[in-house]
């Protein structure tokens, strides 16, 4: 059995981790990091303490109105993708421990054809 980092749990929600295949799970916000556990295999768990965390970044679609999926990068290990049934509710409660200027959201579809598309300043 796995052992949770946290002393205290704020939230606890049903997720989906995209980091290989998806994976099933629970997400657990609490007071020393945000960890994900796997529904059938226990040996399939992350465990990021808050002090690791870099950027959380959001992908947001409809002005706001629908989130997918959103990511937490690290500051050592990459980059996390997670998505949930209420990520508004995920979010917030990771923004309690995490600086809110260190939350981003994501670029759209449109923002990275236009990225491709704007020439090169000289260094």
């Amino acid at each position: 059995m796995v052992q949770s980092i946290n002393t205290k749990v704020d939230l606890v929600i049903d997720a989906t981790s995209h980091i290989r295949i998806s994976d099933y799970g629970k997400i657990m916000i609490g007071d020393k990091g945000f960890e994900f556990f796997n529904n059938r295999d226990a040996r399939k768990f992350i465990q990021i303490p808050w002090e690791e965390v870099d950027y959380v970044i959001a992908s947001v679609l409809f002005k706001g109105k629908w989130i997918p999926r959103y990511a937490i990068q690290t500051k050592r290990n990459g980059t996390y993708t997670f998505s949930s049934k209420d990520p508004k509710k995920v979010l917030r409660a990771i923004r309690e421990y995490v600086d809110p200027n260190h939350m981003v959201q994501s670029l759209g579809f449109f923002d990275v054809i236009k990225r491709n598309f704007k020439p090169k300043s000289k260094k």
